[in-house]
């Protein structure tokens, strides 16, 4: 198995998603793509740090620097609890 690894940065790669998702959705009405964006990045975010700090909502919470009942909030939201 062959891995390709780029040298872009998390923005660029933003960038080029949303470049794809909108040439893919071609002519239909686009609408909510702000919280479409947000809970597609979210969630596997709060998913890889919950799991890099073997799920320690406390150290998590620091880690992104947001509040750990925020964090709680976010975790039930998205089905991560």
């Amino acid at each position: 198995m062959t891995v390709n690894i780029t040298n872009r940065t998390l923005s660029e790669t933003v960038k080029s998603a949303v470049d794809d998702y909108l040439e893919l959705v071609g002519d239909q009405p686009v609408t909510n793509l702000y919280d479409l964006v947000l809970a597609e990045v979210e969630a596997p975010l709060l998913d890889c740090v919950l799991r890099f700090t073997g799920n320690n909502q406390s150290q998590t919470a620091q880690i992104l620097g947001i509040n750990r009942g925020t964090l709680r909030k976010k975790l039930v939201r998205y089905r991560l609890i």
